[in-house]
This record gives C-alpha cells, structure tokens and sequence, in this order.
C-alpha cells in the first residue's frame, strides 16, 4: 500500500462553484491595490532572503522571524494569483495580511525547518533548481515568479505559458457556459503547486527537493493546511504593520544603496584607472557615411553664461579627436551653431549620428557637392589637416552640431572619433555616491533588524 506524498510546502486551492462567469473580465483592475503593496513586500523577501542565506551559511537555521514574514509573502501572493489570473478559482477578494486565513479559499503553509544544509545553501538555488525551474518556465512563461521580474506586470506567473493559457480557455468557457471546467481547474492547480514548490525551495525554506510529480486538483497530497485557527497566526501577530512597512522602507533603501555604491565605485575606477596622460576620460567610435560628412545630433546647450561656468566647474574641458581610417587622408572636425551647420550641409547628402553608444545612423539625401569646410565660417572650433585632428571646445549655451568631413569636401568619410572630458568634479561625486550609498545601507539595516529582532522575540500566541 502506498504512503501518501509529504512535502514541506503544501498549497490549497478550492474552487468557488458560484465564481461569476464575467468578473474575471475586470480582475486586473480589482487587483491593482494588491499588485501595489506586493511590489513593496517583494524586495523585502528579496533581501530577508539574502540575509537568510547568509545566517543559514553561518549557523544552519533560517531566522523564524524571516521565515514567517517570507512565508506570509507567499501566502499573500498565492491568494492574490489565485483570486486573479493564475486560477480564477475564487470571486472573494484576498485579505491584505501575511498571516493564514482558514476561511479564505486559496491557502498555502511551508514547515519551518530546524535545521538546513550549509552546503546546499550555496547551490541548490541556482545550480540544483535548474531542472525545477525548466518545467515551471514553460508552465508560467516567465520562470520564477518569486524571483522574477517581467517589466510592467510585475512579479507574476499568470502572464503567460500553459498556466495563463488554460486559465484564459476556462473564463472562455465560463463567460459562456456559467461552469468553470473542473478538469481545467485541477490540472491549473498542479502547476501552481508546483511553481509554489520550487519557489519555496528557490527561497531556501527547505531542503527537500521538488518531486517531479504533478499532484493536480485543489488539496495537496501531502495534507490539508492546518485547519487550526491560530496554527498561523504567530506570523500575523508578530509582524504587524508597523514593522512590515519598517521592513519595506529598509528593504528599498538598501537595495537603492547597492545601486549607489555600486555606480560610485564604478566611478571611482574609472577617475583612478580610465584617465589618460592628459586627465581625460574619453570614449570612442569607428563611423563611417558614403556622402560627404557625418554630423553629430544636435546639442542643445540652454542656460545663462553664468550657469555654464558651473556646468564647466563639472564637466571641464571637452575634447573631440577625429583619425581617418585611412592615414592619408586629412580630415576636418569643427563645431557650429546647430542653424548654421544644418545651412551649410543643406544639398548634399550626408549621415548624421543620432545614437553615439549604439552608432544608429540617419542618411540625408542630397545630390549637391559640399564646398570645403574651412571657408565655411561658421565654426565655432575647428581643425583640419592629416592624422589626429583635436578640438578644445569651451562649451557654452546654444545649440549645437558637430561636423566631420574630409578635409578637401569629397564624399565617403571613415574615421575614429573620441569623445573625451576632464570632468575634474567626477572623484567628488563618485565618493558623494558611496557615501549616500552607506548612509542608506545603515539605515535601511537598522530598519530590518529592529522589526526582525522583535518579531524574533515576540512569543507565539497560542489558543486558550
């Protein structure tokens, strides 16, 4: 006789047999209150579950209070796709609480674990779920839902893959036949179990590893979630709204100060290492254009001469170097009022660079020849000759063009040209960054130990 399946993590589902057969049609709307604060609540999981791992790596145990606020997250978001679409099973709207709520038709319950590996902590949520995550990639379309972020919709598995599309035939069926098919449903369930299973995994809530089993139709195989009243309720008490938002906020700054210091050491290396002999830092293309010249995209410079001695005490010195690709060909680099530039291109065909990071190109047409730049003048700055060509632009307000050609007018131009300033203000704002970076990291940790740590010493409730 075969034993039933147990599982760590059990997920329940049961369908409401009066669900409305058009309610679903405006759920995306309903759900938006919920879709809010669960962009909130999951960067939270996100760094409770980094500082898990590494408490896991150091001690073998997962924080309690980390667990049940994770755990909440979960259950939250379960009951959320089940309301909407990643079953439909239900018209009752979702509580806004992480705790467990017997009434509530979609449930979810994970085991707190006593102890975990400290070996498997380093791989198993990557290295060993990578078959787990293959199966639930095609069931949800976009992987990981408590990992994975897909643009404007946000955390979801019901978006896309076999889940949105059996659940889109069912409303089909629904909005027409009033009956949602309860075959659909109970094989839309074993997918969403096992998501569910592999996110809890993934989240280091368990060692035991995902079966490659599909256990379809709402009630779990390894149990019902516990129907005692306060079973769940600790997770409730313990982490009440106060110390949830507290959560939140320190979870979003210090995500905000990775990013922070991350970019200011960037910048750090790149004042330290990056400049050259001169104290520039540059950046370089290969452009090429059949016509006659290559012009830059308009840059527009407003502001009062005043304003732009600031802006010069930033950015420094601009400089721009033009070499052709062939060595014997001179060429010509000067820069113009955008009006004046534009007058004298005007005819003949040219290319005019409108992404210098992606070098994405617009053609100009034109079947008049160019005359030679240097008895244009126009420019502002200019240099002409054989080799490197170098232009010193003091920037000021206006508008803007560069114009590159070869130095006798002829069509076909093929250069390297380089982009390069002083930027003496760069070490400053780099340290600015890291420094802001800290700070934000300091305070969003004392806003997630200080909740964590009482909700950690915050005794179960228990029934009496």
């Amino acid at each position: 006789m075969s034993t039933p399946m147990t599982f760590p993590v059990r997920v329940e589902g049961n369908l409401d047999p009066s669900v409305s057969r058009w309610q679903w049609l405006v759920k995306w709307l309903l759900v938006i209150p919920h879709a809010l604060v669960l962009a909130l609540l999951w960067p939270a999981f996100v760094v409770l579950t980094i500082v898990a791992f590494f408490a896991i790596l150091i001690t073998g145990r997962y924080p309690q209070a980390i667990f049940d606020f994770n755990v909440g997250v979960l259950r939250w978001t379960w009951r959320v796709h089940f309301y909407a679409y990643a079953a439909l099973g239900t018209d009752m709207y979702p509580p806004f609480t992480l705790a467990d709520v017997p009434g509530y038709p979609a449930r979810l319950e994970v085991d707190y674990p006593e102890h975990l590996s400290r070996g498997l902590v380093l791989v198993k949520w990557w290295l060993l779920a990578l078959p787990q995550y293959l199966v639930i990639g095609f069931f949800a379309g976009g992987g990981l839902w408590a990992f994975g972020y897909r643009g404007e919709h946000g955390f979801t598995w019901g978006g896309g893959g076999l889940i949105g599309i059996v659940v889109f035939v069912a409303a089909v069926v629904l909005l027409f036949a009033g009956r949602y098919p309860r075959s659909m449903f109970d094989f839309v369930l074993g997918m969403d179990r096992w998501v569910v299973r592999v996110a809890a995994y993934a989240a280091l809530m368990t060692d035991a590893y995902p079966p490659f089993r599909f256990d379809a139709g709402g009630q779990d195989p390894a149990g019902p979630v516990s129907t005692s009243p306060t079973a769940w309720q600790p997770a409730g008490h313990r982490w009440t709204g106060g110390r949830i938002v507290s959560v939140v906020a320190g979870a979003v700054l210090a995500l905000g100060a990775m990013g922070l210091i991350t970019g200011g050491s960037t910048l750090l290396w790149a004042d330290s290492a990056n400049r050259d002999a001169d104290g520039y830092l540059s950046t370089a293309r290969v452009l090429d254009s059949n016509g006659y010249a290559l012009a830059g995209a308009d840059i527009d410079l407003a502001g009062t001469p005043a304003d732009w001695n600031r802006i010069a005490d930033l950015v420094g010195d601009v400089r721009l170097r033009v070499t052709a690709t062939d060595p014997a060909t001179p060429v010509f680099v000067g820069i113009a009022p955008s009006d004046a530039a534009r007058t004298y291109l005007a005819g003949a065909q040219y290319t005019t660079v409108t992404d210098w990071s992606g070098v994405t190109y617009a053609q100009n047409a034109g079947n008049q020849t160019l005359a030679a730049p240097q008895t244009a003048g126009i420019w502002a700055a200019q240099a002409s000759g054989p080799g490197t060509q170098t232009v010193v632009w003091p920037m000021r307000s206006g508008d803007w063009t560069v114009v590159v050609t070869n130095a006798d007018g002829s069509p076909g131009v093929n250069v390297r040209a380089e982009i390069a300033a002083t930027l003496p203000a760069l070490g400053a704002v780099a340290w600015g960054l890291v420094g802001t970076g800290l700070l934000f990291l300091v305070v969003g940790t004392v806003l997630i130990a200080i909740p964590v740590r009482r909700a950690a010493r915050q005794p179960a409730q228990t029934s009496t």
